[in-house]
C-alpha cells in the first residue's frame, strides 16, 4: 500500500515566528510512523492574496492566481493535514483562514488535527478551526496539541526542547494514534467512492 502523504501546515508566516519549533516537532514524530509520508507545508510559499472572489471555490474551482493553484494543488495532494495554530484576539491568524477559504473541494472527507501553542495553548483558536473543518467536509480529530503558555516560554527562551517535555510528547502521540486511523478510513472510503464511481462512468 502506498503511504499516506500528510501535510504540516505552518499556520504563521510573520517575521520570528514560534510556529517552526512545533512544525519541526510534531513532523518528526509523524515521521516516525511507518504509514505516513510527511512534509512541511509553510504558508509563506504561497503568497495568496486575501479571498475576495465572487464566488466560493466549492463552486468555481478554477483560479487565475498562480499562487492559488498551487496551493489548491498542494491541498489536493494530501491526505491529511496537522497545523500548528497561533491564537490572536481568541481566534486563528488571518493568514490560515485565508488558506483555508481558498479551496474547497481540495479539503472534502479528510482528517485534520491542530498544535497550538500560547497562552491557552491556542483553544480557542482550535475550537473556531474546528468548525471550519466542519463546514469544509474535513474530520477535525478531537484530540489536539495544546502548548500552553509555561512551556511556550520555556521552549521559546531555550530554556527546554518540545521532545524534552513528557506530556506534550504523550499528548501528541495520542493525537497521531486518532489521527493515523482517520487518515487510514477516509483514504479507504474516498478511494471505494472513487471505484464506485469509474465503474458506474
Amino acid at each position: 500500500m502506498a503511504k499516506l502523504k500528510i501535510g504540516i501546515i505552518i499556520g504563521s508566516t510573520r517575521p520570528g515566528r514560534f510556529a517552526d519549533t512545533p512544525a519541526k516537532w510534531i513532523y518528526d514524530l509523524a515521521g516516525k510512523r511507518p504509514e505516513f509520508e510527511v512534509e512541511l507545508v509553510d504558508l509563506r510559499d504561497y503568497p495568496m492574496p486575501f479571498f475576495e472572489d465572487a464566488t466560493s471555490p466549492a463552486y468555481r474551482p478554477e483560479q487565475p492566481n498562480r499562487h492559488v493553484l498551487a496551493w489548491q494543488e498542494k491541498v489536493s495532494s494530501l491526505d491529511g493535514y496537522i497545523v500548528t495554530v497561533a491564537e490572536y484576539n481568541r481566534g486563528p491568524t488571518a493568514v490560515l483562514k485565508n488558506a483555508l477559504d481558498y479551496a474547497y473541494n481540495e479539503w472534502n472527507n479528510k482528517p485534520i488535527a491542530f498544535v497550538g501553542y500560547g497562552g491557552v495553548g491556542a483553544s480557542r483558536a482550535v475550537e473556531q478551526l474546528r468548525l471550519h473543518a466542519v463546514e469544509l467536509q474535513m474530520a477535525p480529530i478531537r484530540t489536539a496539541v495544546h502548548i500552553l503558555l509555561p512551556d511556550f516560554l520555556a521552549v521559546k527562551g531555550g530554556e527546554k526542547k518540545l521532545d524534552e517535555i513528557e506530556h506534550l510528547n504523550q499528548g501528541a502521540n495520542a493525537m497521531l494514534d486518532q489521527f493515523t486511523w482517520w487518515v487510514k478510513a477516509l483514504k479507504a472510503a474516498r478511494d471505494n467512492t472513487a471505484d464506485a464511481q469509474q465503474k458506474a462512468a
